[in-house]
């Protein structure tokens, strides 16, 4: 069995256990009313800066035992739709099994997505994510999918095949799209670009977010697992999306001139 072991624990999120169970418990709002979201956004930075915007969105809805999490690739390792359909994700907290019988599934139904480990070792974007799932949902197994390219026909085709594999499941899965927005440019222009970007995916237009992305130049580093997210949803039946909490880097760090956006966004039926 692939055991997945963590690469940036003590640097993005903390490495002891029970520092980092108290970190994420700090993020959460256990009183919040949740709803049963079919896709979401959430950012994927060291938690002193985007911890507070995932734990909002993790707040905001319920989380299944199955989560399809989808990042893109910062590494240039390994394939361009890569997935790993067996073994498990290591945290501090424990491991994550993968959900093989889904996994396989969807490589069945979406013959370009390949198996490839190599593109997920060293890759945060995933990783960062899971100690707020293991928190949320002690019994989680977990899809991880991990992109290279920015083709959209590409991106929409797996969006598409996603909808049908979880079209034939009966319990309930979650996609959730690893991004952060806009990078390093200053607090006023990555608002105002992360703005357009974020009014695109609240209205669940997966072409209308690649497009801008690309004419605004818009740096999000998730474009891709966004329109995927969005594709599925759409074809899910979501029709609403919600913009749970907004931040830059800014909000933390007090530079106003090297900065990066994060949004967390649930979107629903």
């Amino acid at each position: 069995m692939i055991t997945r072991h963590p690469a940036v624990a003590g640097r993005f999120y903390p490495q002891d256990p029970a520092r980092l169970a108290a970190d994420v418990q700090s993020y959460l709002s256990p009183d919040e009313n949740k709803i049963a979201a079919l896709g979401c956004i959430v950012p994927h930075a060291g938690y002193v800066y985007s911890g507070h915007v995932a734990g909002a969105v993790f707040s905001r809805i319920e989380i299944p035992k199955h989560c399809i999490v989808i990042g893109p690739n910062h590494t240039g390792l390994g394939r361009p739709l890569s997935i790993m359909s067996e073994g498990s994700w290591d945290t501090p907290l424990g491991a994550v099994a993968i959900d093989s019988d889904l996994a396989n599934a969807l490589k069945r139904e979406f013959s370009p997505l390949t198996e490839d480990a190599e593109a997920h070792y060293a890759e945060h974007a995933i990783e960062v994510i899971l100690p707020f799932l293991q928190i949320r949902q002690p019994e989680l197994v977990l899809i991880p999918i991990t992109l290279g390219t920015r083709q959209f026909e590409l991106l929409e085709a797996l969006g598409a095949a996603l909808a049908r594999v979880i079209a034939d499941r009966q319990e309930p899965i979650l996609i959730i799209a690893s991004s952060d927005m806009n990078h390093y440019e200053n607090d006023e222009i990555t608002r105002i670009k992360d703005a357009k970007a974020i009014k695109q995916i609240l209205a669940l237009d997966a072409q209308g977010l690649f497009a801008v992305a690309e004419k605004e130049n818009i740096t999000m580093c998730g474009l891709g697992p966004a329109v995927v997210m969005i594709t599925a949803v759409k074809r899910l039946g979501g029709n609403a999306a919600e913009l749970v909490r907004y931040a830059t880097s800014a909000d933390i760090s007090g530079d106003q001139e090297m900065v990066v956006g994060y949004a967390g966004v649930a979107a629903a039926g």
